[in-house]
């Protein structure tokens, strides 16, 4: 009853468009296609939907982006080698413990100190000319695979460890040597093979090529 109405109804809007047409009658053709619109049925309108979708941000989206990086822990390279640091150093002052002979300390040391900061320096520009993010705690773009990456895939924790090696040997320090240990296990147990199941998610068989073919420290 209700389709056949609609039918009937519609058919006479039609011939009253038609008519108007032919007459010319603006004004009067103007206020038939309001009385149209206001006499539509709303199963209709329901159907037609609206011109225009909006998107709001879902929680499964939100939770996808927050595991689009690779560190999402409370141990962060950085602040893991930086308390390693002050730790063995504070460690140093109150027990004093040496392994070195006074005179080779030096000279051991500072040239490692020195190597250590030029192959971190030299990571980060590679990330940089790359377009990828250096922090961990932003995606990653791409797989570098140039300069210091094509012998190690992790170049830049390992200038930290040879920064604080270096630091070590010049002051003659065991306890910097001992909480060195500590922080390359937390890097390797805990941060890289976080950052290794990311990359494999991320990029799938082509990190795992690279994966295969370059060593995770050296």
């Amino acid at each position: 009853m209700l389709c056949a109405r609609t039918r009937w109804l519609a058919g006479s809007f039609g011939a009253v468009r038609m008519s108007l047409k032919e007459d010319g009658d603006d004004s009067a053709l103007h206020r038939y296609r309001y009385c149209r619109r206001r006499t539509r049925s709303p199963l209709t309108q329901r159907r037609r939907g609206p011109r225009f979708m909006t998107s709001t941000p879902q929680h499964g989206d939100a939770s996808g982006a927050a595991r689009d990086v690779a560190n999402l822990g409370l141990v962060r390279p950085p602040l893991v080698y930086l308390i390693s640091l002050v730790s063995g150093a504070a460690i140093q002052l109150a027990l004093p413990l040496s392994f070195l002979p006074g005179a080779l300390a030096m000279p051991l040391g500072a040239p490692l100190v020195a190597v250590a900061i030029a192959l971190f320096s030299y990571s980060v520009a590679k990330f940089r000319a790359a377009g990828t993010p250096v922090p961990a705690r932003k995606p990653t773009t791409l797989i570098v695979r140039t300069g210091p990456y094509r012998f190690s895939r992790n170049p830049i924790y390992l200038a930290f460890s040879l920064f604080q090696l270096g630091i070590a040997i010049w002051l003659n320090s065991v306890w910097l040597l001992v909480t060195l240990v500590v922080a390359v296990a937390l890097m390797h147990y805990l941060v890289i093979r976080r950052e290794e199941q990311y990359l494999e998610r991320k990029f799938g068989a082509h990190y795992l090529e690279y994966k295969a073919s370059v060593r995770r420290w050296l």
